[in-house]
């Protein structure tokens, strides 16, 4: 006999599993002996008394935890070929799915393997310099691996959702991610799942070639027939999966200089804001000490207008006991994100706080055409960059050495970033390359800065404390989504205009995060079978 409850218990009771046991003995009878499952689990802080909303199905019998992912993959060496750009979530779990539909996969990815990106990581945060091609963004497991590894999504797909949530379980993540509101794997742990992932593919006869940047496309006759890389291989296959990502900018450049239509795209731009997390816990769980309880969150939303317009601000990618880094992905630019490790243990809490990015804030830059919006993000990065390392260059003796490439990031104090005026003094960090003291109305445009500003002051009213000496501005958070989409045919998922390619995940503008990236990579990879492997064979 099996049974489904929806319970509201005390955080001592719903996230102690041993207390649960002893709390279900109790309460539920008819169950001899008495087994459970937790389907669902979330907090709700909402009021002043925390409680944790459990969904459990109980039984007289132990459960099968095994997996509805059956895990078998299908030897694929000699079968049809189709070829996918990026090795990120979409360009991974695409693979996969090729795989179990009878088709090799040849995956390339401009970055390294998981394991030889840390020594990149390492210099970005130490030595400041800047791997153009292995770095936060780039390399296998796409800017994910290393930039949080949050796994929460809006999409009210949930059998995809869950099937995504399944591979990754099987591939080495935990199972908590099958059953937490918003669950989460962290930086530490997602790099061996995506290993993981990687030997899925090539066991099964897929190819994925690291180092393999892609510098042209072979299209004849309106149609994609494979793509050459820049140490002048070229790989040919059926059709051509785009999984570049949001911040590939040379691909967008190629495809635009190939005639290849892409158009702009709004977005958000802004910076991260850096509190300790013990404040953001006291505001979120009302105490002081919140046992059991993970780091708290925190979600905010305000409604600004500017010069008449209204403009949305709102936080992003919120990274609870976690750390800022930088994800700049050339030299001579200034973007940073956030992390959080699997435990999110550290003593900071950092979130994007951004503004909403629309066709008049690019009007400057309409001689670009659907690159506008491109170069109005890159051009606010190179700003943000030239103007702190001026700052900080000026600040140095002349007998010094002065800094010609740098990572470090332009920071300001809440109230002085309201009031106007450079912070005298800087918070403890999380952000290794180091702070400059800037006053961020000086680097951020007018359009961002004061939407930015009126939307802090509406954060400050609904969270107590946060427009304070405690919360910094970090800068700058520009990469929350594309610039740019790749448009595509709703139906087939197939480019609207050049045949056997399908534009993909994040940087085609169709996905925002580890998991819908996932999923709209295995809609594509269906997408292109269905169109063209089964024609191949016929």
């Amino acid at each position: 006999m099996n049974k489904e409850l929806n319970l509201v218990v005390p955080p001592e009771i719903g996230l102690d599993e041993e207390q649960l046991s002893n709390y279900l003995q109790k309460k539920i009878k008819g169950f001899d002996p008495l087994h459970f499952k937790v389907l669902k689990k979330s907090i709700d802080a909402r009021k002043r008394q925390i409680k944790i909303n459990l969904k459990i199905e109980v039984s007289d019998k132990p459960f099968d935890h095994s997996l509805n992912f059956e895990g078998h993959y299908p030897d694929v060496t000699s079968a049809t070929t189709m070829i996918i750009i990026g090795a990120g979530p979409a360009g991974l779990f695409a693979a996969l799915r090729l795989i179990e539909l009878g088709v090799k996969p040849i995956v390339l990815e401009r970055g390294k393997d998981v394991r030889a990106r840390r020594r990149d990581l390492a210099a970005i945060n130490k030595e400041h310099i800047v791997n153009p091609d292995s770095n936060y963004c780039f390399g296998e497991g796409g800017a994910g691996t290393y930039s949080d590894g949050k796994l929460y999504t809006r999409s009210k797909k949930r059998g995809d959702v869950n099937r995504i949530l399944e591979i990754l379980v099987a591939h080495g993540a935990t199972d908590q991610i099958l059953v937490d509101a918003h669950p989460h794997i962290g930086t530490n742990k997602l790099p061996a799942v995506v290993a993981a992932l990687r030997e899925s593919i090539l066991k099964a006869g897929g190819e994925i070639h690291f180092n393999a940047k892609v510098t042209d496309l072979l299209i004849h006759n309106e149609e994609i027939k494979g793509v050459k890389t820049e140490d002048c291989r070229q790989f040919e296959g059926e059709s051509v999966i785009l999984a570049t990502g949001h911040s590939a900018r040379d691909i967008f450049y190629l495809l635009h200089d190939k005639g290849i239509a892409i158009e702009n795209k709004s977005f958000a731009m802004g910076v991260r804001i850096e509190h300790q997390q013990a404040f953001v816990d006291s505001c979120q769980y009302h105490t002081d000490d919140r046992g059991l309880l993970p780091a708290a969150a925190y979600s905010l939303v305000a409604q600004t207008k500017y010069k008449g317009v209204q403009r949305g601000v709102f936080s992003f990618c919120m990274c609870p006991g976690g750390f800022i880094v930088p994800a700049s992905t050339a030299p001579g630019e200034l973007v940073v994100n956030g992390m959080s490790p699997s435990r999110r243990d550290s003593r900071f809490a950092n979130s994007g706080v951004v503004v909403a990015m629309n066709e008049p804030d690019w009007a400057a830059f309409e001689s670009h055409g659907p690159l506008a919006a491109l170069e109005l993000q890159k051009s606010i990065e190179q700003k943000v960059w030239s103007k702190t390392l001026e700052k900080y260059n000026k600040k140095l003796p002349e007998a010094e050495n002065k800094l010609r490439n740098s990572q470090l990031a332009p920071a300001q104090r809440i109230p002085d970033f309201l009031n106007g005026g450079e912070s005298k003094e800087l918070n403890d960090t999380s952000y290794q390359p180091g702070l400059v003291s800037l006053d961020m109305s000086t680097v951020l445009p007018d359009f961002i800065a004061e939407p930015l500003k009126d939307g802090i002051r509406q954060f400050g009213k609904k969270m107590k404390g946060y427009v304070s000496n405690g919360g910094q501005l970090i800068g700058l958070e520009s990469r929350t989504s594309s610039p740019v989409r790749v448009p595509r045919d709703k139906e087939t998922l197939e480019h609207i205009s050049t045949k056997r390619l399908f534009p993909c995940g994040e940087g085609a503008g169709y996905a925002g995060g580890i998991i819908s990236a996932a999923v709209d990579g295995e809609k594509c990879a269906e997408a292109a079978v269905n169109l063209y492997a089964k024609k191949s064979k016929s």
